[in-house]
């Protein structure tokens, strides 16, 4: 298993109609082939940054996740409302918390 996280930056105003459409989406990326948890996390400094933490069985069913129309229609609505460049990284799961 591994996880990605994203860092993304919005334009203030356009926050609102990017958490609405997060959460109409969330459970279709959740039940997507290979997805094991999806989280949205805001900064607690600059409101405006946002990071998705998502985990995957292995790297190929974030691959197909990434080429899917679901994921290409979900990133075509939300790159409008960035103010900044987002970054990725994906990172292998070493430790559970829990």
């Amino acid at each position: 298993m591994f996880v990605r996280i994203v860092k993304m930056s919005f334009q203030p105003e356009k926050i609102p109609t990017f958490l609405e459409n997060f959460d109409q989406k969330k459970e279709n990326i959740r039940n997507f082939p290979g997805c094991r948890l999806l989280e949205l996390y805001r900064d607690k400094t600059n409101p405006n940054i946002f990071f998705t933490y998502s985990y995957w069985d292995k790297e190929e069913d974030l691959e197909n996740y990434r080429h899917s129309e679901l994921f290409k229609n979900i990133w075509a609505e939300t790159k409008v409302f960035f103010n900044d460049k987002p970054q990725a990284w994906s990172v292998d799961k070493v430790v559970s918390l829990a």
